[in-house]
C-alpha cells in the first residue's frame, strides 16, 4: 500500500493550495481516506475525511475552508484549501482506514506528508 502525499509549499494569508493523496495497492471501496496534520511542537490533529461511498466529514476549523474532492477512480484524493491562515503550517499527511471515517489517528496506513507554510 502506499499513499504519496503532494501539493504542499509556501502560501501567503489567504491564499489556496491544493492537496493531493495519490492511493496505490488498495482497494478504496473498502477504505476511508482521511487528511491529518501535524503542526511544529504539537500533537497531530484529525482535518478531514472521505468514505468509499464519497460522504465528506471536516473538523470544524476545516469547515467551510476546506474540501475534499476525488473523481470515479477514488484516487487521488484532493484537499482543497481556501482562506489559508497561519494556524493552518503544518505537515499534512493523508491516511486510510478499513471501514468507515473517523477522527482518530489509528489508521491502517500513512503516506510520507507534505509541507503547508502559511507566512508572508
Amino acid at each position: 500500500v502506499q499513499l504519496q502525499a503532494s501539493g504542499g509549499g509556501l502560501v501567503q494569508p489567504g491564499g489556496s493550495l491544493r492537496l493531493s493523496c495519490a492511493a496505490s495497492g488498495i482497494n478504496l471501496d473498502y477504505y476511508a481516506i482521511g487528511w491529518f496534520r501535524q503542526a511544529p511542537g504539537k500533537s497531530r490533529e484529525w482535518v478531514s475525511c472521505i468514505n468509499s461511498d464519497g460522504s465528506t466529514f471536516y473538523a470544524n476549523f476545516a469547515k467551510g475552508r476546506f474540501t475534499l474532492s476525488r473523481d470515479d477512480a477514488k484516487t487521488p484524493i484532493y484537499l482543497q484549501m481556501n482562506s489559508l491562515i497561519s494556524e493552518d503550517t503544518a505537515t499534512y499527511y493523508c491516511a486510510a482506514d478499513a471501514g468507515v471515517c473517523s477522527d482518530y489517528d489509528g489508521y491502517d496506513y500513512w503516506g510520507q506528508g507534505t509541507l503547508v507554510t502559511v507566512s508572508s
